[in-house]
């Protein structure tokens, strides 16, 4: 069971000064504590997003093939599909087949005819993939240290909040 502790006790404990949504999107008052978790989620995302994007750049990517090189990577040599590639991606209305088009040009991965189904194509990560991944690992892990503005407890309730508000509306 989660051990909801208040907010106001989060905030003392933490040395940062928070910066309110309101503040941020120059917003004095929303319809609801409801409305304003649905905007300051989608903020709060776009946030993330921006931040994340800067380092991809760097390294001449985009968000969603960074999460297709990762799936590739986990499957630990394996093969996926294009439809298993659907499955784990963070945004699913991203194009895989085209993503996967883009990094088999960038020879970050590549694509061979699967051996069950001749119709399916296996996409696997290549040395290449690989080691641009091994280089990015310490930017992203510096970046996500950065994050550590909350703590550990702290980012446990964060998470399950999440979870339970996705669960409650599927």
């Amino acid at each position: 069971m989660l051990n909801l502790v208040s907010y106001e006790s989060l905030y003392l404990c933490s040395n940062t000064k928070i910066m309110s949504l309101e503040d941020d999107i120059k917003q004095g008052k929303f319809h609801s504590e409801y409305n304003k978790v649905v905007v300051n989620l989608m903020y709060t995302c776009s946030w993330l997003n921006e931040q994340q994007g800067g380092i991809f750049k760097r390294y001449n990517l985009t968000g969603p093939q960074y999460n297709v090189l990762r799936i590739l990577r986990g499957q630990k040599g394996k093969p996926a599909t294009i439809n298993l590639i659907i499955e784990r991606m963070l945004d699913r209305m991203s194009n895989a087949s085209r993503i996967v088009d883009k990094l088999e040009e960038k020879k970050l991965v590549a694509r061979k005819q699967c051996s069950n189904d001749r119709r399916a194509v296996d996409v696997i990560i290549t040395e290449e993939g690989l080691d641009l991944l091994a280089e990015m690992d310490d930017h992203m892990t510096s970046w996500e240290n950065s994050l550590k503005v909350i703590s550990k407890e702290e980012a446990s309730i964060l998470n399950n909040l999440l979870d339970k508000l996705r669960t409650a509306t599927q």
